[in-house]
């Protein structure tokens, strides 16, 4: 497994320098093997264990956009506050994963991402998420820095580029 201290702390090459690669999209900045400790009773990997791997993409997602140990130990960072996972493949132990994580809308307080994970070139899971900027001094959400917002923006333009998956904003419902 990809382990989240050993990725860089920030985006490669910085954000603004124009010889550094384009945005990428969707980003794909962690990957994980299915542990034997991530596996059910039939043998599969766990429901709770995607949400597991999608935590740590956004960590990474947060190291590569500046929010390291440094940013949260002034007291901010983003929660998630919502989380809908689709689980639409079994995987099992030992199956290599990859994640791919986009933006899909940000502004001042608020970061809506999409997360799927892949096992080769099956889809096994997606997870939509919204993340809330929060001050945790001074007890509620904040505006993020101006320039963690510039970040925000140009990856939400960048991962504009990519077509929406008809499930993105999609509610649980039950036909008839």
């Amino acid at each position: 497994m990809t382990r989240i201290d050993e990725l860089p702390s920030t985006r490669p090459g910085g954000w603004d320098d124009p010889a550094a690669p384009p945005l990428p999209a969707p980003l794909e900045l962690y990957a994980a093997t299915v542990g034997r400790d991530w596996v059910d009773y039939n043998q599969h990997m766990s429901e709770w264990c995607y949400l597991l791997v999608m935590g740590d993409s956004s960590d990474t997602f947060f190291r590569y956009v500046g929010i390291d140990d440094e940013y949260r130990a002034s007291g901010r960072s983003l929660y998630t506050v919502e989380t809908h996972i689709r689980n639409l493949a079994e995987t099992s132990e030992g199956d290599e994963l990859r994640l791919s994580l986009r933006v899909l809308d940000a502004d001042a307080k608020r970061v809506r991402i999409l997360h799927e994970v892949w096992h080769g070139t099956t889809l096994a899971a997606t997870g939509e998420q919204m993340l809330l900027h929060v001050d945790a001094v001074a007890g509620r959400t904040a505006p993020m820095p101006a320039e963690l917002q510039r970040r925000m923006r140009l990856l939400a333009a960048a991962h504009r580029t990519l077509p929406v998956p008809e499930y993105v904003g999609r509610p649980i419902a039950m036909k008839g």
